[in-house]
């Protein structure tokens, strides 16, 4: 099992990777846990395992580059490909790949840090307001965890956010909020090579202080109350499931993945936000959760997940 790693999500990826971990003995198998470090690929080919078992966040775990390694010295490994954890780590191409599909995304501009310097980029943000319309969401073009991201109110809040996010990645996505439901829909690949994905029960989170759901929202204990199944009309709850399929699909990932959306504050329009290729397996990750109220125990949901790396 690899976890841990350099990336900003080291501490929720030592969470997963220790829930997973204990799964896996209950399961039958010999776990050798892993902290993706410098000597990462000399110690995997000399202890040899069987298959890797994907708890790592962020940077590297997510982005196709652990993947392409672990292809590289035919390990197999759980989750999805190099090309598909590019396309939904990066989520400017993400939303531009949804966009030319036809998937509902929230509008949106991008801005690279370099172009500020060196075009006076800056410059376009008042057309940027007026388009998109204000407060706006600015957000990192990639990393997860809700790391980075900053909700400006005002035009005057905006060069702080786009600061505060250009610290986690050179690109920003400025995006038009959207006041509503935050909903998770997580997939399952399936555990043979002809078992098409499924869409597993909606979880709604619900911020119990502040009406937008930030990192500390999402892994403490106590900051959000979690419904799953969400509360939602019959025809709501089909429309999302199969815009998280259609994404799932778009982007080409294999074996699990969280597709997070919102429902407008009027329940009438469902927007794709974007796609995780390696869902939290903590103890307040929407993942387990789904799977619980699909009947699904949290061995059962990892034995599935493992078994998936052998049907690529």
């Amino acid at each position: 099992m690899l976890k841990g790693g350099r990336s900003l999500e080291r501490s929720v990826s030592l969470r997963s990777a220790a829930q997973v971990q204990d799964a896996l003995a209950r399961l039958g198998h010999e776990v050798i846990a892993v902290d993706a470090g410098t000597q990462l690929v000399p110690e995997l080919l000399a202890r040899a395992p069987d298959v890797a078992f994907l708890a790592l966040h962020g940077r590297e775990g997510e982005d196709g580059t652990l993947q392409g390694l672990l292809e590289a010295i035919g390990l197999p490994y759980t989750g999805s490909s190099p090309v598909a954890c590019m396309r939904a780590t990066d989520k400017l191409m993400a939303k531009l790949l949804m966009r030319e599909a036809g998937i509902p995304t929230p509008a949106f501009h991008a801005l690279r840090e370099e172009s500020i310097k060196q075009l006076d980029a800056g410059a376009a943000l008042p057309r940027i307001e007026e388009d998109l319309g204000l407060p706006l969401v600015v957000k990192p073009a990639r990393g997860g965890s809700a790391l980075g991201v900053k909700f400006a109110r005002t035009a005057q809040e905006l060069p702080a956010a786009l600061v505060g996010a250009f610290s986690y990645y050179d690109t920003v996505l400025l995006e038009r909020y959207v006041r509503g439901r935050d909903l998770a829909v997580s997939v399952l690949g399936g555990s043979s090579a002809t078992e098409r994905a499924r869409a597993l029960p909606i979880v709604e989170a619900v911020p119990r202080e502040e009406d937008f759901y930030d990192y500390e929202s999402r892994y403490e204990i106590g900051m959000t109350t979690f419904v799953c199944p969400a509360q939602l009309p019959a025809q709501t709850t089909a429309r999302a499931q199969e815009l998280a399929l259609e994404t799932y699909e778009l982007l080409g990932c294999h074996g699990v993945a969280r597709i997070d959306l919102l429902l407008d504050s009027d329940g009438e329009q469902l927007w794709v936000l974007e796609a995780n290729v390696v869902p939290g397996m903590t103890e307040t990750s929407l993942l387990p959760q789904a799977a619980d109220a699909a009947g699904i125990s949290f061995d059962a949901l990892v034995a599935e997940i493992l078994a998936s790396a052998f049907t690529r």
